[in-house]
């Protein structure tokens, strides 16, 4: 199936008022496709093999190779390249200064029962994440130490919002991600081997480097601002901390992730 190209100047246009919904959660989950942009995360989907429903180019946006290879592929992939104007970037991305290049792509449904947890030695699970630079870090975390993807659980932010898209730096489409409640996740993990080691600051908690840690390990990290619940703690194969000096008593969310990540990481290369 060959996709076409066209072209959209007005900012009445019915697909541009349609795509600019995607800014909103609702409209995400009811479309079930979400918004990236920028040459760079473009990029690293189309190296993922992924590649947009529609892809919306500024006046200079076809100008690179990349974005030219970006084009070619896209249409290939059935999907429709549409030649626009910063306006409607604008609008679309709700920047004053948009990116050239603007993605519409379907949001990947995955489930617990579709991973397969042997193909990546780390897993990173998050409980209530709420910020959504932090969701995008620990996707690029996840990315670095060849995780096979987040899981998210209970309330957190949505993955798919422009702003974790955007912290994501096109992780987003490298990482597999899903969405689940505690009583699914416990369940699926017990099914199959996997080691949970929750961050806890409890008194029953070892130092994180003390543990040799068993592939496929998943590491846990709780809301920014609460922390792990005591239920969920209690229910990981081992509950880790990290030395504090100063005056702070926990790590940001995200960069506890990232060490765990890399302290797991690093026992596997040596």
């Amino acid at each position: 199936m060959t996709g076409r190209r066209s072209q959209i100047e007005s900012l009445s246009n019915p697909l541009v008022k349609r795509m600019r919904l995607l800014r909103e959660k609702r409209h995400r989950r009811a479309e079930g496709l979400f918004l990236a942009e920028g040459l760079r995360i473009a990029t690293e989907a189309r190296e993922a093999g992924v590649f947009p429903a529609w892809l919306f180019l500024g006046p200079d946006g076809a100008a690179h190779p990349l974005a030219q290879a970006l084009v070619a592929d896209t249409m290939a992939a059935g999907g429709e390249v549409i030649d626009t104007t910063a306006a409607i970037l604008s609008k679309l991305s709700g920047k004053d200064n948009p990116q050239t290049i603007v993605g519409i792509y379907a949001e990947p449904a995955t489930t617990l029962a579709a991973i397969d947890r042997n193909a990546a030695p780390i897993w990173l699970v998050a409980e209530r994440l709420r910020d959504p630079g932090n969701l995008g870090t620990m996707l690029r975390t996840g990315d670095a130490v060849g995780a096979g993807g987040l899981i998210l659980l209970g309330d957190s932010t949505d993955p798919y919002g422009v702003e974790a898209v955007r912290a994501s730096m096109g992780a987003i489409f490298t990482q597999r991600l899903v969405q689940a409640r505690w009583d699914e996740f416990l369940p699926w993990l017990r099914s199959g081997p996997g080691e949970l080691v929750a961050t806890w600051l409890g008194d029953d908690s070892v130092d994180y480097q003390a543990v040799r840690y068993a592939a496929p390990t998943f590491i846990l990290v709780g809301n920014e601002s609460q922390g792990l619940p005591a239920d969920y703690a209690a229910a990981a194969d081992v509950r880790v901390k990290m030395p504090m000096l100063g005056k702070a008593d926990s790590l940001n969310a995200a960069v506890a992730a990232a060490v765990m990540a890399y302290e797991v990481l690093n026992q596997r290369r040596r």
